[in-house]
C-alpha cells in the first residue's frame, strides 16, 4: 500500500505532535498582536525574528515586515527550512511564530512548527495569537504590513 503525500504530512504531523506530548512539552507563550507591534516600532528594544509558518499565497498578499517565509509547517518541507533557519540561532534567540490562516488553536501550520521549536530546545520563542486569521487579527486593524517582492 502507498501513502498519498497528504497521508505522509498527516503522520508526520501526529508523529510531532505525539512526540511532543511525550515529552511533556507545553504550548509556547503567545504574544498579542497589539504588544508585537509595540516592539517593532522600539527599535532599540530586541527585535525578533518573525517567522511565517503558513501558506506562501497568504505571505506574498501581506505579511509582518521583516518577517521570514519558511512554508507551511504542516507539510516536512516547510519543517526542513524551518529546522535548517533555526539551526543558526543561538537557543535564547527571540522568535515569533505565525500563520493567520485561520485561528490559533485551530492552526494546522504553527502546531507543527511549535512542536519542532520546543524539540531543539529554543527558550524564547512564542506564538502570534491570532483569534480569526491574519486578515482580521493584523491587516483590518491596520497594523504594518508588506507584499512579497
Amino acid at each position: 500500500m502507498q501513502l498519498t503525500r497528504r497521508e505522509v504530512a498527516s503522520l508526520f504531523f501526529l508523529t510531532l505532535v505525539a512526540g511532543a506530548s511525550r515529552l511533556g512539552a507545553k504550548a509556547l507563550p503567545t504574544i498579542s498582536p497589539t504588544d508585537l507591534v509595540a516592539i517593532l516600532k522600539k527599535p532599540a528594544s530586541p527585535q525578533p525574528l518573525i517567522i511565517q509558518v503558513g501558506f506562501k499565497s497568504m505571505f506574498d498578499q501581506a505579511h509582518i515586515p521583516g518577517s521570514e517565509y519558511m512554508g507551511p509547517g504542516a507539510n516536512s518541507t516547510g519543517l526542513g527550512l524551518l529546522r535548517q533557519r533555526l539551526a543558526t540561532l543561538k537557543k535564547d534567540a527571540f522568535i515569533v511564530l505565525y500563520c493567520g490562516c485561520c485561528p490559533l488553536d485551530d492552526c494546522p501550520n504553527v502546531k507543527p512548527a511549535e512542536a519542532l521549536v520546543t524539540s531543539m530546545g529554543f527558550t524564547n520563542t512564542k506564538m502570534l495569537l491570532i483569534p480569526q486569521n491574519f486578515g482580521a487579527d493584523w491587516v483590518a486593524k491596520g497594523y504594518p504590513t508588506q507584499k512579497a517582492k
